[in-house]
């Protein structure tokens, strides 16, 4: 199991790309819900009111194990799937891609709407930063204050990120490691309890 995965920024990454005058413009964007995604779809179809079609895929997760393609009436698997295609192909994830079109009064066929919707995605990513991320986990340790030296002499050596601390009679903190790393940190801070 690796503990990496691939996102885009919070840039959003933008595409064009044109055929027998039907316009096609993709949007690429950073999400980590599905209401985020639900409200993102609902700004381009007011904003983009007059378009033909809105159409989208998104990945989330880690593990990529949640998605889901639109293809707003467009012939089934035309577009939402060349555009989820483009996703998978650049092993991304925590992404949507929504690609509007305006159509051009020319029909452009089953193929023609694929390479068209594919090519509008794989311009969005081109214009996006792709970051590679770490699936964490957080860690929750209480301890006694005379502790304090030892435990944040672990937090210097391993480097979590410090999410909460609660330093009184009995003190707290909670921290964020790289999954690979999280059994060290707790065998670490555990063998504290037994110094």
């Amino acid at each position: 199991m690796t503990d990496e995965y691939q996102t885009i920024s919070s840039k959003i990454g933008e595409g064009y790309y044109t055929d027998k005058r039907s316009k096609f413009l993709a949007f690429a964007h950073h999400v980590t819900s599905v209401d985020q995604i639900k409200e993102i779809v609902a700004q381009y179809h007011k904003k983009y009111y007059d378009a033909r079609h809105v159409c989208y895929a998104y990945m989330l997760g880690a593990n990529r194990d949640e998605f889901r393609t639109y293809d707003d009436s467009e012939p089934s698997s035309t577009a939402g799937k060349p555009i989820l295609g483009q996703i998978n192909s650049n092993n991304l994830t925590d992404i949507i891609i929504v690609v509007v079109r305006y159509y051009g009064g020319v029909n452009l066929g089953t193929s023609g709407l694929i390479v068209a919707y594919k090519t509008a995605a794989s311009e969005a990513l081109k214009n996006s930063d792709i970051l590679t991320k770490h699936v964490e986990e957080e860690i929750k340790y209480t301890f006694t204050y005379p502790m304090m030296n030892d435990v944040m002499r672990i937090v210097k050596e391993m480097e979590p990120k410090i999410v909460s601390q609660n330093f009184d009679t009995t003190c707290s903190i909670t921290l964020s490691i790289r999954k690979s790393k999280s059994d060290l940190l707790k065998k670490k801070l555990q063998q504290l309890s037994f110094e």
